[in-house]
């Protein structure tokens, strides 16, 4: 290895990461982490019964055989590299897992199940498994936030997707214990492996569910080519040809070691309450204020105005004319119209509200298309590091009624409480021992292995 002056990012965050141990993490990241852990494995397990999730699975038993790594949902075990790809699938088909401000991609979804698989194919204890998350979580993040997301996005690119490998990568190479030289291989042989189109907006198809899927089985494949030797690039990243630039017109390489630890970058993980793309949680959140505060009906509505951030206007608000007409569950959760439109009607922005039979509720389908969307200087000011949405309902009766939130219900300045989180779980999991089983991951610390637990997880 070259010295600690000259080493890579990529090589900065090998030994970072290397170095991390459960018990020298403050009660504030350790209780995170369990909480994250709790909700990843609750949107799996319900998003296991997604028609999106059977092909994947199907696959991923087909392909990788008899293996010790569950395949969440089901009563069946397979290879981890496998394990990882039917799990992350599950996993992002709800639009439930968490999400990121700044670097504006989904961290668990990749990392937990890559990192879950690979601790019960090497009968890892509990604690390993949730180092191996904060170490996934950091890496995912931090190449998250110098890809720039609004840059990656015009490029057509999935951030969850380019990113999440990485942190798959280092979270499974920590559980197969590989030292700072095989983990900055590991990463550098990840970048390779880095992929996320984001056309499936144009029609609705499963790919993004499939994304962190892919990053997590990629990432795993990259720990162990690492492990038994093959070679990547330590400037994977930061390289006059690396991720970066690859990905990005306007990459932040700086953001990839800016005040690296302090804080770890998991607490600046939101929960998501609402089952669509998190550009539109702030918007739901002030629609169904306005809704609660005022007693409203659709019929009370003549025109909707969004202000959307113009970093994700390309995800749910553009075109206009398409996302005033979702054909499918997908496009409806990539559609600003749709999202206001349908809590204005139903309440919800929940699973509920994303169903066949509301896209097809003619109440909703007027309303969208009395909706605009804008962007201002006011909402992008601090953009990706704050979110923040602004609705205006112009009513039949002349009143105007406006409403602003800075953080969207579930970001670290407004959170959703441990209980709730919880009540999540018991309801995505759908099962008779739901509420036993969420207190059993809340305590995984003191799970000698996983054996246990998985076993409670296919039961």
């Amino acid at each position: 290895m070259t010295t600690t002056a000259t080493r890579t990012a990529a090589a900065e965050l090998a030994a970072f990461c290397a170095e991390l141990r459960w018990d020298q993490l403050g009660d504030e990241v350790r209780a995170r982490t369990t909480e994250l852990l709790l909700d990843l494995l609750g949107v799996a397990l319900g998003g296991s019964h997604q028609p999106s999730s059977a092909p994947a699975r199907e696959v991923a038993l087909r392909l990788g055989g008899v293996g010790t790594a569950s395949v969440v949902g089901t009563a069946k075990q397979t290879t981890a590299v496998w394990a990882a790809l039917a799990n992350g699938t599950a996993a992002h088909a709800l639009e439930l897992d968490d999400v990121t401000t700044q670097s504006s991609l989904h961290p668990g979804v990749a990392v937990i199940p890559a990192a879950l698989a690979v601790a019960e194919e090497a009968g890892a204890r509990g604690v390993a498994l949730l180092e191996a998350m904060v170490a996934g979580y950091e890496v995912t993040m931090r190449v998250g936030n110098a890809l720039n997301p609004a840059s990656a996005y015009a490029r057509g690119f999935h951030p969850t997707g380019v990113a999440g490998v990485f942190g798959a990568a280092i979270a499974a190479g920590r559980l197969l214990r590989l030292d700072v030289e095989q983990l900055t291989r590991a990463m550098g042989i990840a970048g390779t492996l880095a992929s996320g189109s984001l056309e499936y907006l144009s029609d609705g198809a499963w790919t993004k569910r499939l994304n962190p899927g892919w990053a997590a089985h990629a990432g795993i494949t990259a720990a162990h080519l690492a492990q038994a030797g093959f070679s990547g690039p330590a400037s994977v990243l930061e390289g006059r040809l690396g991720v970066l630039h690859a990905y990005s017109d306007e990459p932040l390489p700086g953001r990839l070691l800016e005040d690296l630890g302090a804080p770890l970058q998991m607490m600046r993980v939101s929960i998501k309450p609402y089952a669509c793309c998190r550009y539109n949680h702030g918007l739901i959140d002030c629609v169904l204020s306005l809704r609660r505060e005022q007693a409203l009906q659709p019929d009370d509505v003549e025109r909707v105005r969004l202000g959307v951030l113009s970093g994700g206007a390309l995800l749910v608000a553009e075109p206009i004319s398409q996302k005033r007409s979702p054909r499918n569950v997908v496009d409806a959760q990539f559609s600003a119209p749709y999202a206001a439109a349908a809590a204005l009607v139903i309440g919800s922005g929940g699973l509920d509200a994303y169903t066949p039979e509301h896209l097809a509720d003619a109440r909703i389908q007027a309303l969208m298309q009395r909706t605009q969307c804008y962007r201002s200087a006011s909402l992008d000011a601090e953009y990706p590091k704050r979110w923040p949405a602004e609705v205006e309902l112009q009513l039949r009766d002349g009143r105007v009624l406006s409403r602003r939130v800075e953080f969207a219900t579930g970001e670290p300045e407004n959170p959703v409480p441990r209980a709730a989180l919880v009540d999540k779980f018991v309801g995505l999991a759908a099962r008779p021992d739901a509420a036993a089983l969420a207190q059993r991951i809340l305590r995984i610390e003191g799970e000698p292995d996983l054996y246990g637990l998985s076993a409670a997880l296919r039961g």
